[in-house]
């Protein structure tokens, strides 16, 4: 059954984060893909080691935190069955929508965990046990005073770069320029990662420090296997910018 409890029970821990825990009101698809999918397909994020081989059949595995209502974890997984995709979130109708996505679409590479992802990676994930990492459109936290919630931080890099095998690769988004900002430089000042465009994306973000030719030196193009979501297209009718950033684990 859905772990209420265990996602419940991890919030006493006295530490920062970088969500707000929500459950929010699921529709009857939702819900209904949860009753029948959760015990196949997901798992508590309750501190108990797991075996990603026996997990997903000796599959590499991309650990992507924050799916929201998980449409790029289904497409993604639909076009790469190479590839496992473990998903944490903490959105309950979230998990709903994507395990019904997943239903439709007849992927089985993803398997959905409930919960912190800080206690995923320091509890239940041993060593270069990933190949690769995803944090698409993370909260930004826009507020100063908030900045440390943000969940791009050195303290979060030293936890997530030893479960990441060599030539893992790395691969955030965001459309808040700033945390943009904030991203390049966290992963760009650790020797353990190489940046996949150094040369920048070709984008006409408004920085004073842009190239002449409009690029952003360390941003990445966005890939065509990362699709872009409904979150994503509100943020560009905002005028908002969209940057990736792909780096890989030496």
């Amino acid at each position: 059954m859905y772990p209420h409890r265990a996602t419940e029970e991890q919030h006493r821990e006295h530490r920062i984060r970088s969500f707000q825990p929500r459950r929010g009101r699921m529709t009857p698809a939702q819900a209904g893909a949860l009753d029948r999918h959760w015990e196949q397909w997901g798992l508590a994020i309750d501190g108990t080691p797991l075996d990603l081989g026996t997990l997903f059949g000796g599959l590499p595995v991309t650990l992507e935190i924050g799916f929201g209502m998980g449409e790029t974890t289904a497409a993604m997984a639909a076009a790469d069955p190479s590839m496992g995709i473990l998903a944490a979130d903490v959105h309950t109708p979230g998990h709903g929508n994507l395990l019904g996505m997943l239903e439709q679409s007849g992927a089985r590479n993803v398997r959905l965990a409930a919960g912190d992802a800080v206690i995923l990676l320091r509890d239940m994930l041993g060593d270069a046990s990933l190949a690769g990492l995803r944090v698409f459109f993370a909260d930004p936290w826009p507020k100063p005073k908030h900045h440390k919630r943000r969940l791009v931080q050195p303290h979060f890099l030293d936890l997530v770069l030893p479960r990441l095998a060599p030539g893992a690769l790395v691969h955030c988004a965001t459309d808040w320029e700033p945390y943009a900002e904030q991203m390049l430089d966290v992963l760009g000042a650790r020797p353990e990662l190489v940046n996949l465009h150094p040369e920048g994306d070709g984008s006409a973000w408004t920085d004073e420090e842009r190239r002449a030719d409009g690029t952003v030196p360390g941003y990445a193009p966005r890939p065509d296997w990362r699709p872009v979501t409904k979150f994503e297209r509100a943020g560009l009718a905002k005028g908002h910018v969209v940057h990736d950033l792909l780096f890989r684990k030496i």
